[in-house]
């Protein structure tokens, strides 16, 4: 019994004995701790007065107009929407190709002068009188320069001989004065007609002017009446002065 309790002794001993060591290491540490911790803490600044607020100006309906006008879903809400874009108006389409002029005719019918026109890939020449039709375009008027064309309301000119073949011209009838020329202003006749004339011949008929009638060629010194080919001999007076052509027989 005795020697349990010196054994108990001796070790509650050893146990107050390390308790003890421990203790001293943990105070020795914080001692060391203590030392190696810098100064005095730095002051810390006041903290600055907090300014007071703006008064809030009272909240009106007219201070939320805006949003009422640009921000919904509708845009029919906004009194100042901008106009709607006009669509511009569709371009015009293009007129079909003008056809060609050749030159004037007066027999001194009473329907008056013949404007001779080919229309475009269209063999032959046309008579056509002012306000006729040749194809799409109607015939408003003519002279010895150009013709004045109508296609849905748009005036349109075209010159003598443009875009087309040259155009024929009158004989000089021989014995008489000097016929115009077709599609040349009467008095300004071609000078290398005048200065350069062939000797007469009987030449017949000479350019096409439409499926019947065809042009006297220069110099032909055919009588009037005379035929060729099927064609007669004309020579017809009209206010610019004697006219020559061949006309087809029958037609």
């Amino acid at each position: 019994m005795n020697r349990k309790l010196l054994a108990l002794n001796i070790a509650l001993g050893i146990g107050v004995i390390y308790a003890g060591v421990e203790l001293h290491s943990v105070w020795v540490a914080a001692r060391q701790r203590q030392i190696n911790m810098p100064g005095p803490a730095p002051k810390t600044p006041p903290v600055p007065p907090m300014a007071a607020l703006p008064n809030q100006p009272p909240v009106t309906a007219s201070g939320y107009i805006k949003v009422a006008q640009e921000m919904l879903f509708d845009p029919s809400r906004n009194p100042n929407l901008p106009p709607p874009e006009v669509p511009p108006a569709p371009k015009p389409p293009d007129p079909p190709p003008l056809p060609s002029f050749h030159g004037v005719m007066d027999l001194g019918d009473k329907e008056g002068p013949i404007a001779l026109i080919t229309r475009k890939d269209t063999p032959g020449h046309e008579e056509v009188h002012a306000g006729e039709m040749i194809g799409e375009f109607k015939l408003v008027a003519f002279n010895h320069k150009e013709m004045t064309l109508d296609w849905q309301g748009r005036i349109m000119h075209k010159l003598l001989g443009e875009g087309g073949s040259e155009p024929a011209k009158a004989a000089v009838v021989s014995g008489g004065p000097e016929p115009v020329t077709l599609g040349i202003i009467p008095g300004q006749a071609s000078q290398q007609t005048n200065q350069q004339k062939p000797q007469t011949a009987e030449l017949g008929p000479g350019t096409n002017l439409t499926d019947t009638v065809r042009a006297c060629q220069p110099g032909d010194s055919s009588a009037v009446g005379s035929t060729s080919d099927g064609f007669r001999k004309e020579v017809n007076n009209s206010p610019m002065g004697p006219q020559c052509l061949w006309r087809a027989v029958g037609k």
